[in-house]
Protein backbone atom coordinates (compact mmCIF):
# COMPACT_ATOMS: atom_id res chain seq x y z
CA UNK A 1 0.00 0.00 0.00
CA UNK A 2 1.16 3.25 -0.44
CA UNK A 3 0.78 5.06 3.09
CA UNK A 4 4.30 4.76 3.45
CA UNK A 5 5.99 8.37 4.38
CA UNK A 6 2.44 9.75 3.86
CA UNK A 7 2.23 12.30 6.72
CA UNK A 8 -0.63 13.65 8.31
CA UNK A 9 -0.70 17.41 10.04
CA UNK A 10 -1.44 17.06 14.13
CA UNK A 11 -3.94 19.72 15.50
CA UNK A 12 -3.75 20.97 18.77
CA UNK A 13 -7.39 21.47 20.74
CA UNK A 14 -8.42 24.44 19.34
CA UNK A 15 -7.32 23.27 15.29
CA UNK A 16 -4.21 25.40 15.11
CA UNK A 17 -1.46 22.89 13.59
CA UNK A 18 1.44 21.57 16.13
CA UNK A 19 3.51 19.40 13.81
CA UNK A 20 3.29 16.02 11.77
CA UNK A 21 3.27 12.56 11.74
CA UNK A 22 3.48 9.40 9.72
CA UNK A 23 0.17 8.19 8.82
CA UNK A 24 0.56 4.38 9.49
CA UNK A 25 1.82 5.32 13.34
CA UNK A 26 -0.29 8.46 13.95
CA UNK A 27 -4.21 5.79 13.60
CA UNK A 28 -3.75 3.98 16.68
CA UNK A 29 -6.26 3.38 20.24
CA UNK A 30 -4.73 6.67 20.94
CA UNK A 31 -4.88 8.81 18.20
CA UNK A 32 -3.83 12.24 18.24
CA UNK A 33 -6.26 15.19 16.83
CA UNK A 34 -5.37 15.70 13.04
CA UNK A 35 -6.60 17.32 10.14
CA UNK A 36 -8.76 15.18 7.45
CA UNK A 37 -11.58 16.04 5.05
CA UNK A 38 -14.42 14.14 3.82
CA UNK A 39 -16.38 14.51 0.08
CA UNK A 40 -19.58 14.07 -1.20
CA UNK A 41 -18.94 13.74 -4.95
CA UNK A 42 -22.63 13.81 -7.22
CA UNK A 43 -23.07 12.86 -10.41
CA UNK A 44 -25.05 14.87 -13.06
CA UNK A 45 -28.42 13.20 -12.21
CA UNK A 46 -28.25 14.22 -8.61
CA UNK A 47 -27.55 11.19 -7.19
CA UNK A 48 -24.43 10.86 -4.28
CA UNK A 49 -22.01 8.31 -4.96
CA UNK A 50 -21.10 6.01 -1.65
CA UNK A 51 -18.56 3.60 -1.25
CA UNK A 52 -17.70 0.61 0.49
CA UNK A 53 -14.05 0.97 2.01
CA UNK A 54 -11.52 -2.02 1.01
CA UNK A 55 -11.18 -4.81 3.33
CA UNK A 56 -7.49 -4.12 3.91
CA UNK A 57 -8.25 -0.58 5.35
CA UNK A 58 -6.74 0.26 8.61
CA UNK A 59 -9.91 1.84 9.93
CA UNK A 60 -13.65 0.45 9.34
CA UNK A 61 -12.13 -1.74 6.41
CA UNK A 62 -15.40 -2.89 4.33
CA UNK A 63 -17.57 -0.23 5.85
CA UNK A 64 -20.33 2.10 3.36
CA UNK A 65 -19.15 5.48 3.69
CA UNK A 66 -19.07 8.81 1.66
CA UNK A 67 -17.60 8.98 -1.78
CA UNK A 68 -13.93 9.80 -0.52
CA UNK A 69 -11.59 11.10 2.54
CA UNK A 70 -8.24 11.78 3.05
CA UNK A 71 -5.41 13.92 4.42
CA UNK A 72 -4.11 16.79 3.30
CA UNK A 73 0.02 16.84 3.21
CA UNK A 74 1.97 19.11 5.52
CA UNK A 75 1.58 22.58 3.36
CA UNK A 76 -0.47 21.05 0.51
CA UNK A 77 -3.81 22.94 0.29
CA UNK A 78 -6.79 21.46 1.28
CA UNK A 79 -8.22 21.83 -2.45
CA UNK A 80 -5.57 19.82 -4.02
CA UNK A 81 -5.38 17.53 -1.35
CA UNK A 82 -9.42 16.86 -1.92
CA UNK A 83 -8.37 16.92 -6.14
CA UNK A 84 -5.29 14.31 -5.44
CA UNK A 85 -7.31 11.94 -3.35
CA UNK A 86 -10.38 11.83 -5.92
CA UNK A 87 -7.82 10.34 -8.02
CA UNK A 88 -6.02 8.08 -5.91
CA UNK A 89 -8.96 6.23 -4.39
CA UNK A 90 -11.79 6.84 -7.11
CA UNK A 91 -9.86 7.75 -10.51
CA UNK A 92 -12.05 10.83 -10.72
CA UNK A 93 -11.74 14.04 -12.10
CA UNK A 94 -14.02 16.26 -9.90
CA UNK A 95 -15.49 20.17 -10.27
CA UNK A 96 -17.49 22.13 -8.74
CA UNK A 97 -15.57 21.49 -5.30
CA UNK A 98 -16.91 23.12 -2.38
CA UNK A 99 -16.84 23.44 1.13
CA UNK A 100 -20.10 22.48 2.80
CA UNK A 101 -19.35 21.34 6.14
CA UNK A 102 -15.81 23.81 7.35
CA UNK A 103 -16.33 23.18 11.15
CA UNK A 104 -17.01 19.16 10.59
CA UNK A 105 -15.04 17.23 13.98
CA UNK A 106 -15.55 13.57 15.72
CA UNK A 107 -14.04 11.16 17.25
CA UNK A 108 -14.89 7.02 16.39
CA UNK A 109 -13.76 4.26 17.76
CA UNK A 110 -13.81 1.06 15.03
CA UNK A 111 -14.48 -2.39 16.58
CA UNK A 112 -10.77 -3.21 16.21
CA UNK A 113 -10.09 -0.17 18.84
CA UNK A 114 -8.80 2.36 16.36
CA UNK A 115 -9.95 5.62 17.24
CA UNK A 116 -10.41 8.50 14.19
CA UNK A 117 -9.95 11.70 15.74
CA UNK A 118 -10.24 14.34 12.91
CA UNK A 119 -11.33 17.95 12.63
CA UNK A 120 -12.60 17.19 8.92
CA UNK A 121 -14.17 19.88 7.30
CA UNK A 122 -16.81 18.16 4.78
CA UNK A 123 -16.29 18.74 0.45
CA UNK A 124 -19.24 18.20 -2.37
CA UNK A 125 -17.77 17.79 -6.06
CA UNK A 126 -19.56 16.89 -8.80
CA UNK A 127 -17.98 14.07 -11.12
CA UNK A 128 -16.57 15.17 -13.87
CA UNK A 129 -15.06 11.47 -15.59
CA UNK A 130 -15.84 7.89 -15.21
CA UNK A 131 -14.92 6.25 -11.98
CA UNK A 132 -11.99 3.98 -11.65
CA UNK A 133 -11.53 3.27 -8.38
CA UNK A 134 -8.37 1.79 -6.50
CA UNK A 135 -9.29 -1.86 -5.39
CA UNK A 136 -6.58 -1.19 -2.49
CA UNK A 137 -9.45 2.11 -1.26
CA UNK A 138 -12.36 1.06 -2.39
CA UNK A 139 -14.10 -2.50 -2.45
CA UNK A 140 -17.65 -1.39 -4.51
CA UNK A 141 -19.27 1.91 -4.80
CA UNK A 142 -22.98 2.67 -5.89
CA UNK A 143 -24.47 6.22 -7.04
CA UNK A 144 -27.85 6.39 -4.57
CA UNK A 145 -30.77 8.64 -4.19
CA UNK A 146 -29.93 11.01 -1.62
CA UNK A 147 -33.42 11.06 0.35
CA UNK A 148 -32.63 7.12 0.20
CA UNK A 149 -29.50 7.24 1.09
CA UNK A 150 -30.21 9.41 3.91
CA UNK A 151 -33.17 6.76 5.16
CA UNK A 152 -30.67 3.90 5.49
CA UNK A 153 -28.23 5.81 7.23
CA UNK A 154 -30.99 6.48 9.54
CA UNK A 155 -32.62 3.08 9.85
CA UNK A 156 -29.17 1.50 9.86
CA UNK A 157 -26.27 3.70 10.75
CA UNK A 158 -24.32 0.34 12.03
CA UNK A 159 -23.64 -0.11 8.41
CA UNK A 160 -21.98 2.69 7.37
CA UNK A 161 -19.08 4.92 8.95
CA UNK A 162 -19.71 6.84 11.74
CA UNK A 163 -18.17 10.21 9.76
CA UNK A 164 -21.11 9.55 6.90
CA UNK A 165 -23.56 9.33 9.63
CA UNK A 166 -23.08 12.28 11.49
CA UNK A 167 -22.16 14.75 7.86
CA UNK A 168 -24.97 13.40 5.85
CA UNK A 169 -28.05 14.75 7.80
CA UNK A 170 -25.66 18.14 8.21
CA UNK A 171 -25.58 18.16 4.41
CA UNK A 172 -29.04 17.43 4.03
CA UNK A 173 -30.35 20.02 5.49
CA UNK A 174 -27.81 22.42 3.97
CA UNK A 175 -30.14 24.72 1.31
CA UNK A 176 -27.74 23.46 -1.78
CA UNK A 177 -28.45 19.48 -1.09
Amino acid sequence: MTLVNEQVVLLSDDGAAIGVADKRAVHTESTPLHLAFSCHVFDDEGRILVTRRALGKLTWPGVWTNSFCGHPAPGESMTDAVVRRAEKELGLEVTALELALPDFRYLAIDASGIVENEICPVFTARAASPLRPNPEEVAEWHWADPAELGTAVALTPWAFSPWLTLQLPQLQSLPTH
